[in-house]
């Protein structure tokens, strides 16, 4: 007879694992809720309060939780475990969950909860709450990481060095897809598919965006690492740019805000490398992959959730008139975008 999978979303298969595999007592009784949200993992929060602990447990899904037909292999939650243990030692003090477990069989692992109160960066950002300082501390963060992972360079390449599920998680859904729904990018965004895959200069987070941080006590918690590879720096500049430049778009009373945040976020981030990885042709790139991504969330397989038809219409456009002379500093690209809004 064969053994149903787990779903860790059924409370009572969860718990009957974690004691059956010795994570918790037989005899303990946690708090076990279902996280919403949650495209491409299963995510449970469980609460011990017996021994003062909360975790977050994660499984991966075969297949994602988005509109279009999405697919990509569970183990890639193991290159999110390894990921935790690499950036516990490479990001900044307390910006990291600590892992607690991994198991390969369930393609599943548990971290450390972010303890309450916190809230949602995306969700403070859609709400007008921008602080200079959490976005100082977002391109800071981000320029520890790919700092740090160049000059390790000699032990994270080869533990990141496979990018199958960068492929299939971003390339392809991002850029491939994107140049399939709109031909008059196909050129633009396969020239940047090529350039990507080329470059392997440092540790890349690959989801680097305010949906994946917390802010606990005012300080910044990075979540989501399941795409991290050693690739291109300027895909995590221009994946996360985006998310100001989009917000700029959408709140328009904002828009002054986050375009100086877009700058703010780039100068942190320029000044945190230094001269170990800026160049001129890094915030060109920087500047192809926001314009790429800033496409693909309107195009591609996973379009921004708060943009409306005609914004989601407008955003392609903006791009489209850019693509052909693309800025070549982020000061520009800001000032072109938001200038065609």
């Amino acid at each position: 007879m064969m053994t149903k999978p787990l779903d860790i979303e059924r409370a009572d298969a969860l718990l009957a694992y974690l004691r059956s595999s010795g994570h918790i007592r037989f005899d303990e009784e946690p708090a076990i809720c279902v996280l919403a949200g949650g495209v491409s993992n299963r995510t449970v929060l469980v609460e011990r309060p017996e021994v003062g602990e909360a975790w977050v447990v994660k499984q991966a899904l075969p297949k994602l939780r988005v509109a279009v037909d999405w697919f990509s292999d569970p183990e890639r939650i193991h290159r999110e475990a390894l990921g935790l243990r690499w950036l516990s030692e490479l990001a900044p003090p307390g910006t990291i969950t600590p892992l607690v477990f991994e198991d390969r069989d369930n393609h599943l692992l548990a971290m450390e909860a972010v303890p309450q109160p916190h809230e949602n960066w995306k969700t403070m950002l859609l709400g007008g709450r921008l602080e200079n300082d959490h976005v100082e501390q977002f391109g800071r963060l981000l320029g520890t990481v790919h700092h740090g992972g160049y000059e390790r360079r000699e032990e994270t390449e080869p533990a990141f060095r496979d990018r199958s599920f960068f492929e299939s998680l971003r390339l392809e859904p991002y850029y491939g897809y994107t140049a399939e729904q709109v031909p008059d990018a196909a050129d633009f965004l396969h020239a940047l598919i090529e350039e990507t895959r080329a470059r392997r200069d440092t540790l890349v987070h690959g989801d680097y965006s305010p949906k994946n941080v917390l802010v606990r006590e005012g300080t910044l918690v990075l979540l989501d690492h399941e795409v991290i590879h050693f690739g291109d720096p300027a895909f995590d500049l221009g994946f996360s740019l985006t998310h100001f430049l989009s917000k700029a778009h959408h709140l328009p009373e904002k828009r002054s805000a986050f375009a100086e945040a877009t700058l703010l976020h780039w100068s942190t981030y320029r000044e945190e490398v230094g001269d170990l990885l800026w160049t001129q042709d890094l915030e060109e790139r920087a500047v192809r992959h926001t314009l790429g991504c800033l496409l693909a969330r309107v195009a591609g397989r996973s379009p921004l959730e708060y943009l409306d038809e005609r914004e989601l219409a407008r955003q392609r456009e903006a791009v489209l008139a850019l693509l052909p002379y693309p800025p070549e500093s982020v000061a520009e690209l800001a000032e072109a975008f938001v200038g065609r809004l």
